[in-house]
This record gives C-alpha cells, sequence and structure tokens, in this order.
C-alpha cells in the first residue's frame, strides 16, 4: 500500500494534471469573467461586441467610491483583527495549558462558520437600533436625552458587526503557527536574558510572520466581497463593493458584475503580491528554515 502511495506521489504526470486541471477550474473562469465585463447587454440579450462602457460606467456612477470605502473599511477591520487576534492566539498557543478550555474555545470559533450570516447580523439591528437594547440602557441609566443614532446604519455599525465573524479566520493561521514554535526557543531566549518583550519582538513575531499574512489573506479576501453586513447594518448609506456586485447581478447587470469583481480580483492580486514581497524582503520562510535544522 505504502509502495503504490509513494509511487502515486513520485509520478511526473501528477504535477502536470493538477496545473491543467487547476487552470481549467480557476484560472479559465476568471478569465471569462474578466472578458465578459467588456461586453453588454442589449434587450435583456448579451451582445458580443468588445466595449469599454462598462469600465467606464464605474467612473462615471460614482461606483469608484466604493472601491475607495471598501479598502478603507477593509484596513480598518483587519487591522482591529490583528491587534485582537494575535495576542488571543499567543495566550491560546502558548498560555492555555488547560486541554479542556482549549478544545471548547476552538469549538466555540467554529461557530461563525456553521451560521447564516443574515441569522448572526440581523441580532445587532436589535441591539443596535434606536430603540435598541444600548440606546435602551442608557437612556434609563441617564446617560443620554435622546436615541444614538450613528449606532445603526452607519460605518461605525458595519465595523462593529464584521468584527466577530472574521475574527476566527484571522486567529486560525496565527494559532497554528504559533503551535509550531519549539518551547526551548522561547525558553532559551529567557535565559539569555531576553525580556518577555524582547522575546515577543524578535522570536516571536518573526516566526509567527507567515500566519500572520495568513491571516490576513483569509480575512480581506471575504472581507472585500461582503455584502451581507453592510447591507444589512449599512442601511444602504455605507455602499461596499460586494453589495455594487450583488446590486448590478438583481439588476441583470452582469457585465457590470463582472467589471466590479474583476477590481475585486485586481485589488486582492495586488494585495497577495505586496505581501509575498514583504515575506521575501523579511526573509522570513528562509529564516524558519534555518532555524528549525539548528
Amino acid at each position: 500500500m505504502r509502495g503504490w502511495y509513494s509511487n502515486f506521489v513520485s509520478a511526473g504526470w501528477v504535477v502536470p494534471v493538477f496545473t491543467v486541471v487547476w487552470i481549467g477550474l480557476v484560472v479559465v473562469p476568471l478569465l471569462i469573467m474578466v472578458l465578459f465585463s467588456f461586453v453588454e447587454i442589449r434587450d435583456y440579450r448579451v451582445v458580443y461586441d468588445l466595449t469599454l462602457k462598462n469600465w467606464e460606467s464605474l467612473i462615471d456612477s460614482g461606483r469608484w467610491i466604493s472601491v475607495v470605502r471598501t479598502l478603507r473599511v477593509t484596513a480598518v477591520i483587519t487591522l482591529i483583527e490583528i491587534l485582537v487576534a494575535f495576542p488571543f492566539a499567543l495566550w491560546l498557543a502558548k498560555g492555555c495549558k488547560s486541554k479542556n478550555v482549549k478544545a471548547a474555545i476552538i469549538t466555540l470559533l467554529t461557530i461563525p462558520f456553521f451560521l447564516d450570516p443574515s441569522s448572526r447580523t440581523i441580532v445587532w439591528r436589535a441591539i443596535l437600533g434606536k430603540s435598541g437594547i444600548i440606546n435602551t440602557v442608557f437612556i434609563e441609566l441617564g446617560l443620554i436625552d435622546q436615541p444614538m443614532e450613528w449606532l445603526l446604519f452607519s460605518e461605525f455599525a458595519v465595523h462593529f458587526g464584521m468584527i466577530a465573524p472574521y475574527f476566527p479566520t484571522m486567529v486560525f493561521p496565527i494559532y497554528l503557527v504559533l503551535t509550531l514554535i519549539d518551547d526551548d526557543y522561547l525558553q532559551a531566549s529567557q535565559d539569555l536574558g531576553a525580556s518577555p518583550l524582547q522575546t515577543l519582538i524578535h522570536i516571536i513575531l518573526p516566526l509567527a510572520l507567515p500566519g500572520i499574512v495568513a491571516g490576513i489573506v483569509f480575512t480581506m479576501v471575504p472581507l472585500m466581497a461582503a455584502f451581507v453586513e453592510p447591507g444589512m447594518l449599512g442601511g444602504g448609506f455605507v455602499n461596499l463593493l460586494g453589495e455594487s456586485v450583488e446590486a448590478a447581478l438583481r439588476n441583470l447587470k452582469y457585465p457590470t458584475a463582472a467589471a466590479l469583481s474583476a477590481v475585486v480580483i485586481a485589488l486582492l492580486a495586488v494585495l497577495l503580491t505586496a505581501l509575498v514581497l514583504i515575506l521575501r524582503r523579511r526573509g522570513s520562510l528562509g529564516a524558519i528554515f534555518v532555524t528549525l535544522k539548528r
């Protein structure tokens, strides 16, 4: 059995076949989508005449503002996730000694993956609304006279409602990388007189950088395409790219939706390229392999 598996893995045709399948299932559909952004719809029919009207409409209609807003909201939420998720993942990987507690926390972190986005978002409307829990409590305590309207249907509400659902996608990659760091390295750093802050900066952070980068990717990619949370918590006042794509599809403007999706893919490609360059510049992967060999 093992010999059959070894022969299968070492076969020279495995990688080419996988590459062809991956190109056919991933790359080709993306290219078709980009090409589809250069056609137009007339009388509910696709006219295969190449045109730049869909791309021009992104500027003329002001949809470029959604691009800027999406980048801003995504960057802020991702930064908040990193600041919260890294210390939490560090504690979970190195500070939490109880296996039962660790298993329970990991199980709880998987709950958002099993909930419908609408069901996990609608509850915030009952909490942040004018007659919601927060405003009611503050009014009863005499802290405010009028309900705080900015709590709902605002960028604050969108930020607030999107932090929790995407917290696990940031925690898990960082946690997995931190668990691979040998405790002997941390003990050696302490024995050499390094402070906890020095150990964090010079040992833990460089080794955890691939996990941080993976967390950024796994968080920013769905954030760029999110439309449920902005639609339900933004109230139409916080239009992001994902919501613009959804609106174009509802109105049967498929070429426009393809153009917007192409913008999302282009932004993600730029992000991934920048992250790869950062990793190469820091040489973190090479440092990890050298450290592990030692």
